[in-house]
């Protein structure tokens, strides 16, 4: 069987192949096979049982995804076969969105992850929710800014920034069932890029100039 929109096929593994994994779960599924060459034909692993262990607690770690991962035996060598189901939510490897599209994997980025996770969840980028970090995990100083800086600009009063830092961002809508949003993160978390590889923020300032021309 040549490899395919749902067949991979990886002589040995490496970490690296778990983008391979997020690839599938975003797209139509598949399986992996690890210690099959191009043709599939059977060059075998060592360690099987050790990949047995490794392979889902990584995917689960990484992803929060589960996979069946099994060891199959051809010609008297051993393979493992990495079973991945499509996802109904948007999967992300560190930060990155992987697809399968044929038999290349394909990272997202741009206006085709806006498309994939509005096709997917409905959301924005900036608003999908996040399962690995909570309101204990962002910055405290971030928030004495904030909270600073919205009394001086008079966006929200001192009564309305009088309350605990998760119903803070329950009020500027940031958190949806229970969970940070991306936006979040990029505003109140110390190192957003340790979720999203080179991620910044962009802050613009328009005065409005008045003329002494009159019509």
């Amino acid at each position: 069987m040549a490899e395919s929109q749902n067949v991979e096929y990886k002589e040995s593994w490496r970490d690296e192949y778990l983008k391979w994994v997020c690839g599938f779960a975003n797209a139509q599924g598949g399986s992996i096979y690890i210690g099959l060459n191009d043709n599939g034909e059977a060059v075998g692993v060592t360690e099987c049982k050790k990949l047995l262990e490794d392979i889902p607690n990584k995917i689960k770690d990484t992803m929060g995804i589960i996979a069946d991962v099994n060891c199959l035996d051809k010609n008297g060598k051993q393979f493992i076969q990495i079973i991945v189901n499509p996802s109904s939510y948007p999967v992300s490897y560190r930060g990155e969105y992987h697809y399968r599209s044929g038999s290349t994997k394909q990272q997202l980025r741009g206006s085709a992850l806006t498309e994939f996770l509005v096709r997917k969840t409905g959301y924005r980028w900036d608003a999908v929710p996040m399962d690995n970090v909570s309101v204990v995990d962002l910055d405290i100083e971030s928030f004495e800014i904030f909270r600073r800086e919205a009394v001086r600009t008079e966006r929200m009063t001192r009564k309305d920034l009088e309350c605990t830092n998760e119903e803070l961002l329950n009020k500027l809508g940031l958190i949806v069932d229970g969970k940070l949003k991306r936006a979040a993160v990029l505003l109140f978390y110390r190192n957003p890029q340790r979720f999203f590889t080179g991620c910044y923020v962009k802050i613009g300032k328009f005065e409005i100039l008045k003329s002494n021309y009159f019509l």
